[in-house]
């Protein structure tokens, strides 16, 4: 990936606007900031129809991705059109100083400062660039940017400066295996590929949590999205659209499509959207009429054919349910912690997953969970060199500027570390 805004190529999507896979290619391309068109299609025979001149072998589907280069690949995983744009690199070495996991806010940050400060650094992310935080259509509340900046245009500034710096970055990696050896990190991805590093930061941050309602798999982009759903924001044109959750990033999700939409409706568990939303969003969502927030309700039916068609909401306080026509639910309420490759090593997570890092060690019950062998810096877990930013810390402060100071602050004890160590 260069370095430039080269990487803007565009790309014109085909595919049944119903097609969950559909969906993941147009959330992998907006949130990478690749420019793209979607054109929806029925079927394989309808595009047969529109490119006569194109050779289809048999078996071949939709969705369509047609490339750069005028060529077309069919029914591609993210990862198939990574590939044909180039982004799928190897290791440039055997070992690193500084090894980063997860691409959002605090990893990116860690990276520019690591390797600008002379480390060598390899930073891997599973999906796209930007993290959680590359979904959100619009960040208004990150110094430095007055007008707001897009979570996605963010990520790629910030992509753009760690390739500046020499940063290696390793995308759609996951890894198979990850294990302490000699007192660094061994990674081993599913690609047969695997890394070395002298030191780590942790920054996977956290996943969307589900709804948990029965046929919730069955309607899984196919009208139940998670996250902000920026790339969907187009679609949802003179639709009725639901955000779940009362967070920031549902507050500006909604406002998002409000701008498209004939009307959203925000469904909270709590009676008010105060104790969690910031205020500038509080006042804006108050003021819009398109948009309705219905209290003490949650999602507890989901139902359709092969998509999404309606919904049934139930008010925890008066008892009552209501059915509504739906085609778009974005759920934005609250995540996991990507923290499940550490479950074989010595890293003490609290019981929600989350990393313990610093003074929270010797607090109880974490206190019991390793050896104390060492002192841990602020940032670091139970394992020397290994430390963790971001939103995947426990006690962490869910905002973007925090998760880039965490990062920043993650390189100066590294540095403290790699001198002591080696």
């Amino acid at each position: 990936m260069e370095t430039t805004k080269t990487i803007l190529r565009i790309l014109t999507v085909y595919g049944n606007a119903e097609s969950r896979d559909a969906y993941v290619i147009r959330d992998f391309l907006k949130r990478s900031v690749v420019t793209f068109e979607w054109v929806p299609i029925a079927d394989m025979a309808a595009f047969i129809n529109i490119f006569p001149e194109v050779y289809v072998v048999e078996g071949q589907n939709l969705p369509a991705v047609k490339l750069p280069d005028g060529n077309f690949i069919f029914n591609p995983t993210v990862e198939d059109i990574a590939c044909n744009l180039g982004w799928i690199t190897k290791p440039k070495l055997k070992e690193y100083d500084i090894s980063i996991f997860g691409g959002g806010p605090a990893g990116l940050s860690a990276a520019v400062y690591a390797a600008s400060e002379g480390l060598s650094t390899v930073l891997v992310e599973r999906e796209a660039i930007g993290g959680q935080a590359g979904t959100s259509s619009l960040i208004e509340n990150y110094l430095g940017f007055p007008g707001g900046i897009s979570g996605n245009d963010l990520a790629e500034r910030a992509r753009q400066q760690a390739v500046k710096f020499g940063v290696d970055i390793l995308l759609i990696r996951k890894s198979v295996k990850a294990q302490f050896i000699d007192q660094k990190l061994h990674v081993d991805f599913t690609d047969g590929n695997k890394i070395i590093a002298r030191s780590n930061v942790s920054a996977t941050g956290v996943e969307y949590l589900r709804l948990d309602i029965p046929d919730e798999d069955k309607y899984l982009n196919a009208g139940i999205y998670y996250g902000a759903g920026a790339s969907e924001a187009f679609l949802c044109a003179n639709q009725h659209v639901f955000v779940v959750g009362g967070g920031n990033s549902a507050g500006q999700a909604a406002l998002n499509f409000s701008k498209h939409a004939k009307k959203v409706t925000m469904i909270i568990r709590g009676n008010d959207l105060a104790a969690s939303l910031s205020y500038y969003l509080l006042d804006r969502i108050q003021q819009k009429k398109k948009i309705e927030v219905l209290f003490n309700s949650r999602i507890t039916a989901v139902d359709g054919n092969n998509s999404l068609s309606e919904i049934t909401v139930s008010n925890s306080v008066t008892q009552d349910t209501t059915v509504y026509k739906a085609k778009f639910v974005f759920v934005c309420i609250g995540g996991k912690p990507n923290t499940s490759w550490a479950t074989d090593t010595a890293i003490v997570r609290d019981d929600a997953g989350y990393f313990v890092t610093g003074g929270d060690l010797y607090r109880p019950p974490f206190d019991k969970k390793w050896d104390k062998s060492f002192n841990p810096a602020f940032l670091e877990t139970s394992v020397p060199g290994c430390f963790a930013a971001g939103d995947v810390r426990h006690n962490s402060v869910k905002r973007v500027a925090s998760a880039v100071g965490e990062g920043a602050m993650a390189v100066t004890f590294v540095h403290r570390y790699l001198h002591d160590t080696y």
